[in-house]
């Protein structure tokens, strides 16, 4: 078993910066997928536990040091310069474990250590102390509201701002482009639900259902596109095609038929388990 980080940075526009930050990651950088619209961009890191600690810590130095949120302006919702950082239990080519327990170790320790030495107030999602259990979408809400940082100082740092840092199982983060831009917010309100996270964005002169597919293995690229279609044509709207961000296991690839792949945007080169090849060859 290995561990994937996904690490999500509020810089899409930047070609100097993000080489810097591509660089900080490397050797286990995988994949980066950026967006000048969302003004923001997901590294895919993936390795054994220590090595994957080490790179993930270096990007967020690189990140703390580079980047700053005073005057950021991007569609999707943010909390910091280093947004979202989640750990995740990754069996290549097999069903992803189920044992979260390592990934919640990680993440402790990065949260822990994020705080304490780049004073960057920490928040953590997934499973809590007690058996509880805090989504994203909850943090995003509460954070700084009626929640306070489980690691660091009470308020934002001056120009990194927070941190949300989770340990969870695999998700496919998954866009659809619709048209128009209000038919895209009703249809995310429509999937939204407990396998599906959806919002819907104007992103330029287009708008997309923006996804997070918490179950893939029920709920993959091509089931939620079929949602969408279905959806935004009842809405007097339309479907235009699909964006995978970042990566995706190749099991959930091969579940789908290869002739709906450039419909749903979607490649052999665009797996874990490919750049992972690539990466030992």
């Amino acid at each position: 078993m290995i561990f994937e980080c996904v690490i999500n940075l509020s810089e899409g526009r930047d070609d100097v910066v993000l080489a810097e930050l591509a660089a900080a990651a490397s050797p286990l950088l995988l994949d980066v997928h950026r967006d000048p619209h969302h003004h923001r961009s997901v590294f895919t890191l993936a390795g054994e536990a220590d090595p994957l600690a080490t790179a993930a810590r270096r990007l967020a130095e690189a990140t703390v040091a580079r980047l700053e949120l005073t005057g950021h302006e991007g569609v999707h919702p943010r909390l910091g310069v280093l947004d979202v950082v989640p750990f995740t239990p990754y069996l290549p080519d097999g069903r992803p474990p189920a044992d979260l327990r390592a990934a919640v170790a990680l993440r402790d320790d990065f949260a822990r250590w994020l705080s304490r030495d780049l004073g960057v107030p920490s928040f953590l999602y997934g499973p809590l102390p007690g058996g509880s259990d805090r989504t994203l979408p909850q943090l995003r809400r509460h954070a700084f509201a009626t929640m306070a940082p489980d690691f660091g100082p009470p308020r934002p740092h001056r120009t990194a701002g927070a941190t949300a840092v989770g340990a969870r199982p695999v998700l496919v983060a998954y866009n659809v482009w619709v048209s128009p831009a209000d038919v895209a917010r009703s249809v995310a309100r429509e999937v939204r639900g407990p396998r599906v996270r959806a919002l819907g964005l104007r992103v330029g002169d287009r708008a997309q259902v923006s996804c997070n597919l918490i179950d893939p293995d029920v709920m993959g690229p091509a089931e939620l596109y079929d949602a969408v279609a279905g959806l935004a044509a009842e809405a007097g709207g339309a479907a235009h095609g699909g964006e995978l961000v970042g990566l995706l296991p190749r099991g959930i690839l091969q579940a789908i038929p290869p002739a709906r792949w450039p419909e749903l945007g979607l490649s052999a080169e665009a797996t874990v388990e490919a750049r992972l090849d690539r990466r030992s060859a």
